[in-house]
């Protein structure tokens, strides 16, 4: 069971969310404003918020922003919902660390889907359900915990899987387009910001640990082969 906060300001939407939800046995709040919801979400702390975009106090994504620059709060999944599909909409949500996007009209039988892989994240199947020691990086898989150099790391849900990809990878090179569809769920045809943006702050929290990640110019980002032939000239600018 987890804990999950719907911010939505239409009713019936809400109280569909609250129904479903409730029924696959979650402990649910709902709030139809920004202001309301900022509240349950500080006094609950939930695994999931589930946003409105558009809502009559503001804007979902300037919600987004606060929890996510939040220490207390930045761990907490987001996923938007809203009327609007353009990918550039998707994109800023996605940069501004929600996990998901779900555009209305929706089935509820595949965001009921969605919100399950978005909780599953960091409870990785039983194989792979071990610690990794990578030089100064520790990953523990099943905790959903990262230390590097003894200090631990807060990471996002979307940080912590696109750090367990590159290393699961490494020493390939992955395009910002493949991972853009293994980590975001995103099938894009053109380049965007969205990976840039996570990587350099992935390699920001990870301190001496952010060399590990290597920027092939023009191509997207590798994980260094071994932490002996990880070199910080090849960290680069975000492209």
């Amino acid at each position: 069971m987890a804990k999950i906060v719907v911010i939505e300001d239409e009713a019936d939407i809400r109280a569909v969310l609250e129904f479903n939800l409730a029924d696959k046995g979650h402990k649910v709040a709902v709030a139809g404003t920004i202001a309301e919801g900022m509240r349950l979400v500080e006094r609950q702390k939930p695994d999931l918020l589930i946003l409105d975009l558009m809502l009559p106090d503001g804007s979902g994504l300037d919600l987004c922003r606060t929890i996510k620059q939040d220490a207390a709060l930045r761990t907490t999944a987001v996923m938007m919902l809203t009327a609007k599909g353009e990918e550039i909409d998707r994109v800023v949500g996605f940069e501004l660390g929600a996990d998901d996007y779900v555009v209305k009209p929706f089935s509820v039988r595949e965001l009921l889907l969605r919100v399950q892989a978005i909780l599953r994240r960091g409870q990785p199947s039983e194989p792979e359900a071990r610690t990794i020691q990578f030089g100064v990086l520790r990953i523990d898989r099943e905790a959903h915990r990262v230390w590097a150099a003894e200090e631990p790391v807060e990471l996002t849900a979307l940080e912590f899987k696109l750090l367990v990809t590159l290393h699961d990878r490494k020493n390939r090179v992955q395009t910002r387009n493949a991972l853009l569809s293994d980590v975001w769920g995103i099938d894009a045809d053109i380049t965007t910001r969205t990976v840039d943006t996570h990587v350099k702050r992935l390699r920001e929290k990870l301190g001496p640990a952010g060399d590990y990640v290597e920027t092939v110019r023009g191509v997207g980002y590798r994980f260094a082969p071994s932490p002996e032939e990880a070199d910080p000239r090849r960290r680069g600018d975000d492209e």
